[in-house]
């Protein structure tokens, strides 16, 4: 029932986006509210919590700022696209599990074993590709690949979270992203250059530390099966899977250039299209019909955690917005950027560092920011201040105990997601803050 709840959500926020229904508006909320709060039996206990506990304070600020029922609904409908974001994407993945892309990737993956950098440097790059399209699924799923392997711990903590933190700076399929640009009004044309550098140079950084830090400490890796030759229809296959990658963001950014629709509206349309057209193309509709259906039953249910976090903190950031406490960071904020900018992206990164590492999603404490922050006031351009927002969500994510990734990642690799962010990736993730900081402030 849940998972029809939430699909149906999502199908009215599209149908809603292109008829400007404001009854329909209400009827998107109504679905909102009832898939989170069926969300709440069935979520982990610290995100049930979180999730309690922001919605409340959410509903309470926006009750007494005399908003009422439209506040809270304007309040849910604003985070409705990252919901169907994080819905909708996942079936992005289905035409490439049939087409036999994920297995080139692990035989590729399986011959660089022994071989420490060039498998490290696999990892990151296939997360690179992969990341942009299939958020977190993409770590689920380069992890299973390599679970034989055997993998020293330290060494899955470090690629997983430098492969994957790249996308949260470029990817249109990403909450971040979409969020940030979206608020700051910024068209992912004039985006997409600045945060594929970005990315690429947070790339190039894991790999360098990776290398000093391999000099310095022994690998040892658990035995495996012989590696399994890596042939010539493996190599069209990757080479697929890129060319794939690039027709999906090119697709995006031409969509937004003809029709000047919301990036989340392109991106979900793009993920129901999708697997139809390969569908139709490749007339697979009885192996499509499966992981469909797959999706439906189990996909959709499992998104109790990221609902309940998602939506509060969306709730918790929107009713902060022109509160004293919010007016007053502000302007302090404001005060700093007509001094410096790099004491300004410095104070950014520190007070949402802080916030996240408390366990509040980065969606309320960015989010917030980027609603109540106007770039003319500081003195610099939108785009400044969007990379500086895009690229404290990325590396606050990394470093935060309670993200979704850090939590993934300590389970997989059995370190305290505490110890991941910090003391496995810190020097990489605050390397790569200062140098971004620095670069930004050029373009400023």
């Amino acid at each position: 029932m849940r998972s029809y709840l939430i699909l149906g959500m999502c199908l009215l926020f599209l149908i809603q986006y292109f008829v400007g229904s404001h009854w329909l508006q209400y009827a998107v909320v109504l679905f909102a509210l009832l898939a989170f709060f069926g969300s709440t039996t069935k979520a982990d206990r610290f995100p049930r919590i979180i999730g309690l506990s922001m919605m409340t304070i959410g509903f309470i600020i926006e009750l007494g700022k005399g908003t009422g029922i439209n506040g809270i609904s304007e309040g849910i409908f604003l985070i409705l696209p990252l919901l169907c974001l994080i819905t909708l994407v996942p079936l992005i993945a289905v035409p490439l599990r049939l087409g036999g892309y994920f297995e080139s990737v692990s035989i590729l993956l399986g011959n660089f074993l022994h071989q420490p950098k060039k498998l490290y440097a696999g990892i990151t790059s296939t997360l690179f590709v992969l990341g942009p399209i299939l958020n977190l699924g993409s770590v689920r799923i380069i992890h299973d690949f390599l679970e034989e392997l055997k993998l020293p711990p330290a060494m899955s903590a470090k690629s997983y979270v430098v492969g994957f933190s790249t996308a949260m700076l470029w990817s249109p399929y990403f909450a971040s992203v979409t969020l940030v640009l979206h608020y700051q009004h910024v068209a992912y044309r004039d985006y997409f250059i600045y945060g594929i550098g970005l990315s690429i140079l947070s790339l190039l950084l894991g790999n360098l530390f990776f290398a000093f830090w391999a000099r310095k400490n022994t690998l040892n890796f658990g035995a495996a099966a012989l590696p399994v030759p890596f042939t010539n229809h493996h190599r069209r296959n990757l080479y697929k899977l890129v060319l794939f990658v690039f027709l999906l963001i090119s697709s995006c950014l031409v969509m937004e250039k003809l029709t000047h629709w919301s990036m989340v509206v392109i991106v979900c349309l793009l993920s129901i299209i999708v697997p139809l057209l390969y569908g139709l193309f490749t007339k697979k509709w009885k192996m499509l019909l499966p992981p469909l259906i797959d999706f439906k039953d189990r996909t959709v249910p499992m998104l109790n955690n990221e609902i309940m976090l998602f939506m509060s903190a969306g709730m918790l950031a929107y009713a902060l917005k022109d509160t004293s406490i919010m007016n007053g960071v502000s302007a302090f904020l404001t005060v700093l950027s007509q001094k410096s900018f790099i004491l300004f992206a410095i104070a950014i990164f520190v007070i949402v560092f802080g916030i996240t590492f408390i366990g509040i999603h980065q969606i309320a404490a960015v989010g917030v920011l980027a609603m109540q922050l106007d770039s003319s006031e500081l003195g610099i351009s939108s785009l400044a201040l969007t990379l500086t927002l895009l690229l404290t969500w990325a590396t606050t994510t990394a470093l935060s105990p309670f993200s979704g990734l850090n939590l993934m990642v300590s389970r997989f690799s059995s370190i305290a997601g505490n110890q991941i962010g910090l003391r496995i990736n810190g020097a990489h993730l605050l390397t790569l803050v200062f140098i971004g900081i620095t670069l930004i402030a050029f373009i400023k």
